[in-house]
């Protein structure tokens, strides 16, 4: 009966009269009601042993195994309902946060770059980025629009990204006890990473405005999930194994 109820509820909320079948479909948008509020989510089925949640800018991704039925899925929404919400509220902080930071893409604005504050000058020959100086050189006239201005020197972070993520990912994977196969990056406005069973790493290049500490955080937090591809004890004990302090490296992230 319970089973029902519930069941009726999820079709007034998908705008359905007739019942769905008690197996998900491999993936869409659904919504669920958690602590009397209305929550969309995307459904996707993969080679995950278990029921995993995402929370990013673009909101709720639940994804599980082919096998997973709509009650074992209804469950667990409900049982994580507390962390679920959690998180989607600090992901629009951090969106609303991010809209605020807005960068002015033209010559002699500033930027962070691994933490620190990083100039932009305009009419160099060659876009680079100029650690010891703290200087982004952007080669664009001082005419270019800030649009041409904020390609240029993204694309400049992505080529960095690409070599700094490769370097922390050899250096941390042997004390980990784990393999990666291939490094992409990521635009995800609010998820800094992810990891799939097949050992594929992707990581936001907007992490590069952070300090290598936060960066290496999120490299051993991904790492870790070739372990244990969940959030258990056993995920936190590895990442603690290797940053003991990624408590405090979290909130950075924040």
């Amino acid at each position: 009966m319970m089973r029902h109820l519930m069941q009726l509820a999820f079709d007034w909320l998908d705008g359905k009269a007739a019942p769905e079948p008690t197996t998900l479909p491999a993936q869409g948008q659904r919504c669920v009601v958690l602590s009397g509020q209305a929550v969309h989510y995307r459904f996707e089925r993969s080679k995950r042993r278990s029921i995993g949640f995402m929370v990013g800018s673009e909101g709720l991704t639940v994804r599980a195994p082919r096998w997973t039925s709509l009650a074992e899925v209804e469950s667990a929404l409900l049982e994580k309902s507390h962390w679920i919400l959690k998180q989607l509220h600090a992901a629009q902080e951090r969106k609303t946060h991010s809209a605020k930071a807005v960068i002015a893409w033209q010559n002699g604005a500033n930027l962070n770059y691994l933490g620190e504050p990083f100039t932009l000058h305009l009419g160099a020959m060659l876009t680079s980025i100029d650690e010891a100086q703290k200087r982004i050189w952007v080669a664009l006239p001082q005419t270019a629009s800030e649009l041409q201005v904020q390609d240029a020197v993204q694309a400049a972070i992505g080529r960095a990204a690409l070599l700094l993520f490769e370097v922390r990912l050899n250096h941390y994977a042997p004390k980990l006890g784990v393999h990666w196969t291939k490094l992409r990056l990521s635009n995800a406005g609010g998820r800094w990473g992810s990891a799939t069973s097949e050992g594929v790493i992707r990581l936001n290049w907007r992490l590069m405005h952070y300090r290598l500490p936060v960066i290496d955080y999120v490299v051993v937090h991904e790492l870790s999930h070739l372990r244990h591809m969940n959030h258990s004890p056993l995920f936190w004990s590895a990442v603690a194994s290797i940053l003991p302090n990624y408590v405090e490296l979290k909130k950075e992230l924040s």
